[in-house]
């Protein structure tokens, strides 16, 4: 896997660990409630710091007090898996209330399970007016687990500054630093993602030469899960270098329950596919597009990622049916319309060197601009004697500096929008500039 250095958040139920997280990463990505235990599964987004890079993880509530008892103990085991591996961890301490027996069973937890020279710092959030920290400091001192304390309040910004800071320099000290090369320079990351055993591994295999397949194969089994981690690999084709991660299948999150290794093979897949430029989702063409299916080309969406289809096993089909098989799978995930389909088969390596113009056209459209001027002309040609009467009066649109292409409307009233006009809109946009296999983003701002 790249260097990235991994920051974890962990603290018990309703500490305002969500809350932080989507202020460090600058956007609402993870679920914020009052209902604590809110946060179940791991949530990731690579922050870029001022002088360091860094992939942030929010974690499940540790030591209890959710309101959902049957899965504390799992979400518990996640966190402890979390901050096993984490490189800086954050600690989240409600500054309202007096440190409780779960806080002080975290710290037993912190000084038994993460690594020894991995740094903690105190965050004690809801503090909204820093000056009442200093009454405060000593008790979280006496922790003896931290040497920064550092109050802060997500909602108001209060105190972020100072711990981005402090996260920084101490991965700094760990000797981490900013990634000098450019995403021009560096070859795509592509992951593939997909549930076990339907031949992720046998595919990067295919992609091998003989002398990375006599010196390094992937472990290949019909027992699914036999990838228990993220392996990278570097494949050359047409003197250009790509950089395959294979994952541990992604599997329903009751399957993980009480199995510490395949928590641990999902918390990898999660980091891997938060990390990537492109996801390649394998499908058993033989089997039938479960909810599983769905719910990772849905992960990958939502992450902004490039997305391809690769429909494993073509060779078992009846001749004839590839065109209907593709139909269906476009069918079944429709809200992904975008994502390019390929039929192929690892085990005869039929159709899987199609799949590298596939990676290049869809890391081209990630990436590509569409100057404002044309963009206007576009506009005003799309909703021109449409039903639009909202967006008719946009008086702006342009493309903003961000991947996916993400697009700024600038109207009066940006609540009067509705989803199916933007989805009008991507329609019109997909029709006039293509964009297959990137996902694009509506921002909608208000008129000034």
């Amino acid at each position: 896997m790249s260097k990235l250095p991994t920051v974890a958040i962990i603290g018990r139920p309703n500490t305002g660990k969500s809350t932080l997280f989507n202020r460090l990463v600058g956007r609402r990505k993870a679920i914020v409630s009052d209902i604590p235990g809110t946060t179940r599964d791991h949530v990731a987004h690579k922050v870029e710091g001022a002088d360091v890079d860094y992939l942030l993880i929010d974690t499940g509530g540790m030591g209890g007090g959710t309101e959902d008892t049957d899965l504390e103990d799992d979400v518990h085991k996640q966190s402890v898996l979390a901050l096993e591996h984490a490189d800086v961890i954050v600690l989240t301490v409600n500054s309202r209330e007096e440190l409780t027996a779960s806080d002080f069973d975290i710290v037993a937890t912190l000084r038994k399970n993460k690594r020894s020279h991995v740094p903690v710092i105190v965050a004690a959030t809801k503090c909204d007016d820093p000056m009442t920290i200093d009454e405060l400091l000593p008790q979280y001192y006496e922790l003896g687990i931290a040497e920064h304390v550092i109050a802060v309040s997500a909602p108001h910004k209060i105190g972020v500054d100072d711990l981005e800071s402090c996260i920084e320099s101490e991965l700094k000290k760990l000797h981490f630093q900013k990634e000098e090369d450019s995403d021009a320079q560096r070859p795509p990351r592509i992951a593939i993602i997909g549930k076990p055993n339907v031949g992720k591994s046998s595919i990067v295999n295919a992609f091998m030469s003989e002398t990375q397949r006599e010196k390094s194969p992937l472990l290949v089994s019909d027992i699914p899960g036999t990838t228990r981690d993220t392996t990278d690999t570097i494949i050359r084709f047409n003197e250009k270098e790509y950089m395959f991660m294979d994952t541990a299948g992604i599997k329903r999150r009751r399957q993980t329950v009480g199995n510490d290794i395949e928590t641990h093979a999902y918390f990898r897949s999660v980091k891997a596919l938060e990390m990537c430029d492109i996801c390649v989702l394998v499908l058993d063409v033989s089997q039938p597009v479960s909810k599983q299916d769905k719910r990772i080309a849905a992960m990958a969406v939502s992450e902004g990622k490039g997305l391809i289809v690769l429909l494993n096993k073509a060779d078992l089909l009846p001749a004839g049916s590839k065109k209907s098989a593709v139909e269906l799978i476009q069918y079944e995930l429709k809200f992904c319309k975008f994502a390019m389909v390929q039929t192929c088969s690892a085990e005869s390596r039929e159709g899987l060197l199609k799949i590298f113009d596939l990676i290049e056209s869809a890391q081209r459209n990630r990436t590509r601009r569409i100057p404002t001027n044309d963009l206007h002309r576009w506009f005003r040609d799309t909703v021109l004697g449409q039903p639009m009467s909202s967006l008719a009066k946009c008086k702006h649109i342009t493309q903003a500096e961000e991947v996916p292409p993400s697009f700024v409307l600038f109207v009066k009233n940006p609540q009067r929008i509705r989803v199916t006009q933007l989805r009008a809109l991507e329609n019109s946009l997909r029709r006039t500039y293509a964009f297959e296999g990137t996902p694009i983003r509506w921002i909608l701002k208000t008129e000034t």
